[in-house]
């Protein structure tokens, strides 16, 4: 493996990536956990890229946060499955141990965090992944203060990993569960920290509110970091790339 970050040339080298571990989180998302050889060290945030090949030639690619921490010895990929996802419906209903899949990466310079610095991330949906990545490393590194984390989804079905968020002390939002709630302006409001990055990831409608609500509360723009879903629910390319 290569540090992290140091060979940007390496990153972007398709592999063959043998598919080590298959889990599915219900009927809405597979995570899957990779070998990938001669793999540059992720930095918590980034996103891998996997492409399917067809006989006839035929590529479909779609890209798909990290969600282990750098110092794992797999990569760790949370699929969401999409309706008519012909990438993701494959991963979720074909792939299996053994099997080998194209991958490249990993990708994206903005929407990271190394653990140097006080973070807080907000995530909706399955945008919680890349922040359980920065969760994971936290504790790895031994700095799980620096890092407070604010997580939202209809129900504790539909969150990714909420044992792991909850046992960090991550404020959970489940907006269709009994006695839960959602992450307005008075709750960002109450965990925004202008002297923290700000890391808030989901769908371009949940980002566009929590980036409201930071601003609203006080948090300077340029602390803000946003990574956005495209519609089918998989990672603009174009934002986890900027």
């Amino acid at each position: 493996m290569t540090e992290i970050g140091n060979d940007r040339r390496l990153a972007a080298v398709w592999r063959d990536a043998r598919v080590v571990d298959v889990r599915h989180h219900g009927d809405i998302a597979v995570v899957l956990r990779l070998d990938v050889p001669d793999r540059v060290l992720h930095r918590p945030g980034q996103h891998y890229v996997v492409r399917l090949r067809a006989e006839d030639g035929y590529t479909a690619s779609r890209s798909y946060s990290t969600v282990s921490a750098p110092s794992d010895d797999l990569v760790e990929l949370y699929v969401e499955r999409v309706p008519d996802g012909e990438v993701s419906g494959f991963l979720a209903e074909v792939v299996e141990p053994g099997d080998e899949l194209e991958v490249r990466g990993p990708i994206g310079r903005w929407f990271v965090w190394d653990g140097y610095g006080p973070a807080l991330g907000i995530g909706g949906g399955s945008g919680v992944a890349p922040l359980v990545s920065m969760l994971r490393h936290a504790r790895e590194v031994g700095r799980p203060e620096l890092l407070s984390l604010a997580v939202s989804a209809r129900t504790a079905a539909d969150l990714p990993y909420r044992e792991e968020l909850e046992a960090a002390g991550a404020l959970v939002a489940l907006s269709r569960e009994p006695g839960g709630f959602r992450l307005d302006a008075a709750a960002v409001g109450a965990i925004a920290d202008p002297g923290a990055t700000a890391l808030v990831c989901g769908s371009a409608r949940f980002t566009l509110a929590m980036e409201s609500h930071l601003l609203a509360a006080g948090q300077p723009a340029d602390t803000i970091r946003v990574e956005r879903f495209g519609p089918s629910g998989e990672i603009d390319e174009d934002e986890a790339s900027t």
